[in-house]
């Protein structure tokens, strides 16, 4: 069974080109334009062993609003396509990840409805590069929106705006990774209703 999936948005503002798979090995190129955005998409391939390719081309010369937006709803998109009908999926897991003083609680469901809950710390420096630290919540709800699953992501506590970023990412990696796995006793589809 082949669990990948590929995506192609073109918009007035951006041009993107995401593909994944969900059995591979952690094999990333990335290229966004977006700096920490690239070393975040790069965190999720390593730590979730997802072969990933982005290469997004976008307005950068506006913002990197617009960017970050679309190779999120790309990605999420990829990422439903290559789980398919879900058949002998785990569907729910969790994951948390500590980086240095911050710490990321992430819980998942891969349940085909959209939901997103997102805490992080007030107050973040506002940049991380060219990298808008309010985008984070963006890019979750993007992805989120796409992939149609309902996550939970908690940072309890943090200092670093790096830090803080990062480990959600990863924790995210991690949490989808366990839930998209197959589970060898799980012959069907894992729930009541028949479908996800």
């Amino acid at each position: 069974m082949t669990r990948v999936g590929r995506v192609e948005r073109t918009t007035k503002e951006t041009s993107v080109t995401v593909s994944i798979d969900l059995d591979g090995t952690g094999t990333v190129d990335v290229a966004t334009g977006v700096g920490f955005f690239d070393h975040m998409l790069d965190q999720l391939g390593r730590h979730g062993l997802f072969d990933l390719t982005v290469k997004t081309e976008g307005d950068l010369h506006i913002d990197s609003h617009h960017t970050i937006e679309d190779t999120a709803l790309a990605l999420g998109a990829a990422f439903r396509q290559a789980l398919g009908d879900k058949r002998g999926i785990v569907r729910f897991a969790d994951a948390s990840v500590p980086l240095d003083e911050s710490l990321a609680q992430v819980t998942v469901d891969l349940s085909g409805r959209p939901y997103l809950v997102h805490r992080e710390p007030e107050n973040m420096a506002p940049m991380i590069g060219s990298y808008d630290t309010t985008m984070t919540r963006h890019v979750l709800e993007s992805f989120v929106a796409q992939a149609q699953i309902a996550l939970h992501v908690h940072v309890p506590y943090g200092r670093n705006a790096h830090h803080i970023v990062e480990c959600q990412f990863k924790a995210l990696a991690r949490a989808l990774r366990y839930a998209s796995e197959i589970d060898p006793r799980q012959t069907g589809i894992p729930s009541t209703k028949g479908a996800l």
